[in-house]
C-alpha cells in the first residue's frame, strides 16, 4: 500500500473541503492518506516516508497565497524526483494557483504527475455532487498511479 500526503492552505474552508475529498479518492483507490495543514509541515523530514504528494491552494489575486510559496521552497529541499504529484485549487473568479503548483511539480521537482493536470474547482461547485466527485476521481487517480 502506498502513501499519499495531501497538504493544502485553506482561509475558508473550501480547499480543506476539497482535501478531504481527494483523501478520501486516494482510500478508494487502495492506498493510505495523510491530511495536514501547510502550517502543520515544519521541516522537511515532515515529508519523508510518502509516497505521493497532492498540493493544494485557494487563488487569491490571481496568485497563491504566499504560505503556499514558502511551503514549495521548503518541499524542494525533499528531493522527490519521480514521485507521484498532484495539485489542485479552489477559487471564486480565476484558478491560476492549481495550474502554478502543479507546473512547479512537474518541471521544477521533476516529479511523476498524474495526467489530469490540476484539478480547479470554483467555490461554489465543491459541495455539489459533481464538485465531490471530481475531487474523489482526482484523489483516485493520484492512488491508481501508485499501483
Amino acid at each position: 500500500m502506498g502513501k499519499v500526503l495531501v497538504v493544502y492552505v485553506s482561509r475558508t474552508g473550501n480547499t480543506e473541503k476539497m482535501a478531504q475529498y481527494i483523501a478520501e479518492g486516494v482510500r478508494f483507490a487502495g492506498q493510505e492518506a495523510d491530511l495536514k495543514k501547510v502550517t502543520d509541515i515544519k521541516e522537511v523530514k515532515d515529508l519523508e516516508g510518502y509516497d505521493g504528494y497532492v498540493v493544494g491552494c485557494p487563488t487569491y489575486h490571481r496568485d497563491m497565497t504566499a504560505g503556499m510559496k514558502t511551503f514549495l521552497f521548503l518541499m524542494q529541499q525533499a528531493n522527490l524526483v519521480g514521485k507521484i504529484g498532484g495539485a489542485f485549487c479552489s477559487f471564486t473568479h480565476s484558478g491560476e494557483s492549481g495550474p502554478m503548483i502543479f507546473d512547479t511539480l512537474q518541471h521544477v521537482f521533476k516529479m511523476d504527475t498524474v495526467d489530469l493536470g490540476s484539478l480547479n474547482l470554483k467555490e461554489a461547485v465543491i459541495e455539489t455532487q459533481d464538485g465531490i466527485k471530481a475531487c474523489q476521481d482526482y484523489g483516485k487517480a493520484v492512488g491508481e498511479k501508485l499501483s
